[in-house]
Parts: C-alpha cells; structure tokens; sequence
C-alpha cells in the first residue's frame, strides 16, 4: 500500500487521476492511499437527484461517477481515497464499506467520541454534545471498476458547514451535519492524515 499524502487540491484533477490510475492499474499495481482535502466542491452521484440542491451557489457541481447522493467537500475537511483491488484483497464492496465505517469509528474513539455506522445510510453519524440530535460527521462514496476500487471516504474535522445547508447531505432532507470540533478536537486535517491512514490500514489487512 502506498500512502501518499496530497495537501490541499481542487476536485477535477484528483478525480481524473483516480480514473487514470485504476484504468491503468494490473495486479501487480499497489494500492494506494491518498489522504487530502478539496477546495469547496459539491459532488453528485451517478444516480444523484437535483433537487437534493436546495438552490443556486456559485460553488461548483461536478456530477461524477460515485454511487450516493450529493455532498459537499472543503478545506477542514479529511478526505481519504482507497484506490484498492478489491479482488486481491477478496473484499466486497458491502464489506468495504463496514471496514472503512470502523476506521472512522476507531478514530472518533481516539477522543471518547462515541459514532455509529448505519447500515441503511452509509457514512458515520455521532450524536451531538449539546442536543443529542443525530448528526453525520463522515460521508463514503465509492465506484467499482474492473474489480477495483476508488474514491473513499470524508470526514469533517474543522471547516465552514454552511454549504451542507444549500443541500439535503447525501440525499436525506434535514440531516444534521457534525465535525470533530464541536467535540472540542482541535485538530488539522493534515495533522490527523497519518492517523486516518493507519485506522484504514488496520481494517483492510
């Protein structure tokens, strides 16, 4: 597994690049990690609905090739990308899914942050200090291609949540959105990388 970390990038360029390298890729191609955050970007699914855009932004959209609904990425927020060969690693995609859930789910546990996966809506959801309201605190969106598998998985660490408001967050009108900061994390994206990468690790292997 190659872990590479990419700093701060705008959604196009990384996206190309993901559809490059698992087009290209044999099996004896590594896997690899990418850990990053995007500029602000709403991204909607290949069966995404428009309407879940709640109105005009001149934030861009780019309708991509992901399963889910629509979401928005930022800077503060943990992106990690699992370029993975699904078949070598004999992993299904449901599988998949679960692992990369507990990977977030033993972070959170890192700072007594008590979070849940939900088999029905994937992502990772806590329950806020304050209220108790639910709230999903990391989204996952993934494509299978030839046995493989990209895009990954975000979660928020301390960033701007208006723009989730211009939206119904992966497809759910009303959801609630957390990120690590309102547990009193304070903590960077960047800082956190390395951690994220080594939960992920944990899991697949």
């Amino acid at each position: 597994m190659r872990i590479k970390p990419l700093g701060r990038q705008p959604y196009e360029p990384i996206w190309h690049a993901m559809q490059a390298f698992t087009e290209a890729r044999t099996d004896a191609t590594p896997d690899e990690l990418w850990l990053l955050e995007h500029e602000p970007v709403y991204t909607l699914g290949q069966a995404g609905k428009p309407e879940h855009i709640l109105g005009a932004t001149d934030i861009p959209l780019v309708k991509i090739d992901r399963g889910g609904q629509v979401t928005y990425h930022g800077p503060g927020q943990l992106i990690a990308y699992t370029l993975l060969d699904l078949r070598r690693r004999k992993l299904g995609v449901r599988e998949l899914v679960r692992k990369l859930e507990n990977s977030v789910i033993d972070l959170l546990a890192d700072y007594d942050i008590a979070a849940y996966g939900k088999v029905d809506a994937p992502g990772v959801y806590v329950r806020m200090p304050e209220t108790g309201i639910e709230a999903k605190i990391a989204a996952l969106g993934l494509r299978i291609r030839n046995g493989c598998a990209f895009h990954g998985l975000s979660l928020n660490v301390d960033m701007d949540l208006t723009p989730f408001s211009g939206i119904n967050p992966c497809g759910y009108a009303g959801l609630q959105v957390a990120q690590l900061c309102d547990f009193g994390v304070r903590e960077t994206p960047a800082a956190l990388a390395a951690r994220m990468a080594a939960k992920i690790l944990n899991q697949i292997n």
